[in-house]
């Protein structure tokens, strides 16, 4: 018999497969997830029918009609038209955005740039700087955020002079003022053709990035290290300057001034504002400090010595060595305290800012009803902000991420 043959008589007798339909591999992989699937959408569309029905038997309203009533309320900070009477809770809903992303945005800004300061310094070989940097992360870090905010507004923002004993913070051209009701400053009035300013400033950047990209391009080619600093500031500078002077100086300034018992025109923040920013500020830059030293002290010892061998200066050691191979250690933290910052913007409801929790889910919710869509929208609306800033920071956070070779 042929080794052809024993193969032919192999396959014949054989036995054949049974196929199991809850054991197979190709149907578990599809039906136990639509299984799966319409188990959670039964139940989801169980909930919402039943909460429905529940709220009708109680005669009390539902449904996403109420967004177009006029509110019968007015806010103190605002940054967007509205009307008492005219305006709707759909207008409500969006100045509570606008404010909890403004008050959230200057916050990170202010306490990622605070936190990398205070890290650094932590590390100093200056015995002095390197404890007050201790014990300013120590006390803030250790003391609840909501005692921090009610302390600023209480302790120090509401017990600011009087208006007509305000701090002039101009230095005597009496056009930016502290006191007791807010921080007055300019505000700038856009004329015809300062868009072709905007124009210049958008060129300007774009002609940056390219001549940075050439620079550093330059430099791992043949080691020659181009300027940066000085063309760039110089470019962004002259050109929007050469326009804006070439098409007339199109922009004014609303100033300030005292009328009665408050101060009129230019633009206004509230003490609370005042208060939760630099409560977030200060608390949450001490956590970010701690995560920037430990970023740093991630990196091998040898690497800051082996830039100081050859020839670079402690302060470019840290810029062009020591940060960039922390950063991997330092954004997935980050990334929390990012969104830590939105989500406890909403203690403002304790000092009385505007921001969505207090106009729309107390002050609303309190004179329209609909408390299941209201609370829904706004824990969307928080749940949307943190997904977003995880999802970009996570994609910069790959950018970065050291590659083995």
């Amino acid at each position: 018999m042929t080794v052809n043959d024993r193969l032919k008589e192999s396959e014949r007798v054989k036995p054949k497969s049974q196929f199991d339909f809850f054991h197979d591999e190709r149907v578990r992989s599809i039906f136990y997830q639509l299984l799966i699937a319409a188990i959670v959408g039964w139940t989801v569309w169980y909930l919402v029918t039943t909460t429905a029905n529940n709220l009708e038997a109680r005669g009390m309203k539902s449904g996403f009609n109420f967004l177009g009533v006029e509110a019968g309320f007015d806010t103190d900070f605002r940054l967007i038209d509205y009307t008492v009477g005219i305006g709707t809770y759909g207008d409500i809903f969006l100045i509570g955005i606008l404010n909890t992303l403004y008050i959230s945005v200057m916050a990170i800004i202010a306490m990622t740039f605070l936190g990398f300061i205070v890290g650094v310094l932590r590390l100093s070989s200056n015995w002095l700087v390197a404890k007050v940097a201790l014990a300013y992360v120590e006390i803030f870090r250790n003391t609840p955020l909501l005692i921090q905010i009610i302390f600023w507004y209480t302790g120090i923002f509401s017990l600011l002079p009087k208006v007509r004993k305000s701090y002039d913070l101009s230095g005597g051209f009496e056009t930016i003022f502290l006191n007791n009701r807010g921080f007055y400053m300019p505000w700038p009035v856009a004329g015809d053709g300062l868009w072709m300013t905007g124009i210049a400033v958008v060129i300007a950047i774009i002609a940056i990035l390219i001549y940075r990209r050439w620079a550093h391009k330059r430099q791992d080619t043949t080691g020659q290290i181009t300027p940066l600093f000085l063309p760039s500031a110089g470019l962004i500078i002259l050109l929007p300057a050469a326009v804006f002077l070439i098409t007339g100086s199109p922009l004014g300034w609303d100033t300030p001034r005292l009328e009665g018992f408050n101060f009129t025109g230019g633009a206004a923040l509230p003490p609370s504002f005042l208060a939760l920013f630099v409560a977030l500020t200060i608390y949450h830059s001490a956590y970010m400090a701690e995560t920037v030293r430990a970023g740093i002290l991630s990196v091998n010892q040898g690497q800051h010595d082996a830039a100081l061998a050859i020839g670079l200066r402690p302060g470019r050691v840290m810029k062009l060595v020591i940060i960039p191979q922390a950063m991997p250690a330092i954004v997935p933290p980050m990334i929390s305290k990012w969104m830590d910052v939105v989500k406890n913007s909403s203690l403002a409801i304790a000092i009385g800012f505007p921001d969505l929790v207090a106009v729309f889910m107390s002050t609303s919710l309190n004179q329209a009803g609909h408390a299941i869509e209201i609370v829904g929208m706004t824990m969307a609306f928080y749940m949307f902000i943190s997904l977003s800033i995880s999802g970009l920071l996570n994609i910069y956070n790959k950018r970065v991420q050291l590659v083995e070779r």
